[in-house]
This record gives C-alpha cells, sequence and structure tokens, in this order.
C-alpha cells in the first residue's frame, strides 16, 4: 500500500506521493483516474509526485486526473513546497527551496504568514490564439477572456468549447475586473472541468492585465472561487514580464493509504 497526503491550494486539490523510491506507477491511467475519481477514488484534480533530483531540493511530477502527464501547476508547486518541508521535512533552508519540474527549475519560499511564494518561470510575452489574449506560463498554454457577469457565466459550456477547438488544447480564464479586483474562473484542460482556483492560469491572467493596461501595478491580487491568490512581476520595456512569483496557501487536508490499483468501478 501506497501512503499519500491530500493537499489543496486555494481549492485546486491534489494527491501528493512520496516517490522517491519510484514505486509509483505513472503510466497506470486507468488507476489515476480512479484515484482522482470524486466519487470511486479520493478526489483530486491531479496528482503531484516528489523524486529525487541531484543538485535541487526535489523533483516535481504533475499527472491530470485523465492519466496525462501535466504541464507545471503553480497550485501544485505551492502544496509540494509544503509537503517536502512539514511532512517529509527535507528542506535545509525554508527560504530558499530549489526544485525542479517539467517547465525547468523554480525557487520557492515559505513566508511568516505560512503562505508560500513560488518563482514561476519568464514570460516571453502576451499574445493571441482562438482570437483571444494568450499567454505561455511555462509550459502551460492560457487563453484570457474578459467577460462581464462572471458569476453566471456558463464557463464549463464555453471553455469546452475553446478548448477543444484548439488543436494543442488550451486552458481559458474567464475573468471579470469590478472595483479593481480581478476576478477569475478556469476551465482545465487534463481535468476538463472547472477548477476552483489555476495559479499558472492566475499567472497568465496577472500579466495580460498589465499588458492590456488593466492594472497599474506589479502586484495583481485574484480571487477565483477556491480562494485568493497574489501575482508578483516586473515587466520589461520589450513586453517581456520576469521575476514572476505566485503567493498562495499550501494546505495539507489529510493523509491516507491507497490500496492496490483496481479500476473494477469505473469499466461499464
Amino acid at each position: 500500500m501506497t501512503k499519500f497526503h491530500k493537499y489543496h491550494g486555494a481549492g485546486n486539490d491534489f494527491i501528493i506521493v512520496d516517490n522517491r523510491d519510484k514505486s509509483f506507477d505513472i503510466k497506470d491511467a486507468d488507476n489515476i483516474k480512479l484515484l482522482c475519481h470524486r466519487r470511486f477514488g479520493v478526489g483530486a484534480d491531479g496528482i503531484i509526485l516528489l523524486e529525487n533530483q541531484p543538485d535541487y531540493d526535489f523533483q516535481m511530477v504533475f499527472i491530470n486526473n485523465d492519466g496525462s502527464m501535466g504541464s507545471m501547476c503553480g497550485n501544485g508547486g505551492r502544496c509540494i513546497v509544503h509537503f517536502a518541508h512539514y511532512i517529509l521535512k527535507i528542506i535545509k533552508d525554508p527560504k530558499n527551496i530549489n526544485f525542479i519540474a517539467v517547465d525547468g527549475a523554480h525557487k520557492a519560499e515559505i513566508l511568516k504568514n505560512g503562505e508560500i511564494k513560488l518563482k514561476m518561470q519568464d514570460i516571453s510575452k502576451v499574445g493571441e490564439r482562438n482570437n483571444l489574449p494568450f499567454v505561455l506560463c511555462g509550459t502551460t498554454p492560457h487563453n484570457i477572456m474578459f467577460v462581464e457577469n462572471l458569476k453566471e457565466f456558463p464557463v464549463v459550456e464555453k471553455g469546452r468549447k475553446i478548448r477543444n477547438s484548439d488543436p494543442d488544447g488550451v486552458n481559458i480564464n474567464f475573468v471579470e475586473i469590478k472595483d479593481n479586483i480581478v476576478y477569475v474562473r478556469t476551465y482545465e484542460r487534463g481535468v476538463e472541468d472547472e477548477t476552483w482556483a489555476c495559479g499558472t492560469g492566475a499567472t497568465s491572467v496577472a500579466v495580460t492585465c498589465s499588458h492590456l493596461d488593466k492594472i497599474k501595478t506589479n502586484i495583481c491580487h485574484i480571487k477565483m472561487p477556491g480562494g485568493n491568490l497574489t501575482v508578483e512581476f516586473e515587466k520589461n520595456k520589450d513586453g517581456s514580464y520576469k521575476n514572476i512569483y505566485l503567493i498562495g496557501p499550501a494546505v495539507f487536508v489529510f493523509e491516507g493509504q491507497l490500496s492496490n490499483p483496481t479500476t473494477k468501478s469505473l469499466k461499464k
């Protein structure tokens, strides 16, 4: 049996496994789907594996809840930092944490208030795709659509349509700005549904709002259904962005044991 820890970052939830012994089968997509199923499994937006990596504190491997290998996950990145420090106790300096993910190296810091400050990859530009603003956040593609009445907006219906019309698949962030507060709801590929928060989505929205002069500072406070995230950044003269930090909570919920793989309950 495999021990796991359940985490969430602003409602974006994950099963985290210490996989330094490489015992977890990342190729068993059916088992991963079952584990992430909210009725027949633990329930999660994805699975995160912590593995050894020379010259870093650890390596982060993210798997979508449909069993496919995931791109970088910002909320997951904060959660695995918390897991490495507080559960595994493998972090030497909580103010200088270094790990590697699918999109490259990341630095992180555990703040005095318990939140995690995670350095994201630089963003070269805010472009256009699917006739909408587009940002590649690390390896994660995001469209941004500004809407009215976000609370009632059909995020799943509209998001799925855009996601499926894109040849490579894309995440879609629906945004409404009211009283200088940026509200965001996100449809995520791989989850194929709305998630309660998306860290790379929040990052993409922040730089897009800056690019379009919808915000006037280098700090963007974002409200998502599952909680609040903050994005800090520096804008270069050529329209690129550097020193991007995603700041938000990482919450340990519970721990348990995974039984032997079985997918009978998901088969017709």
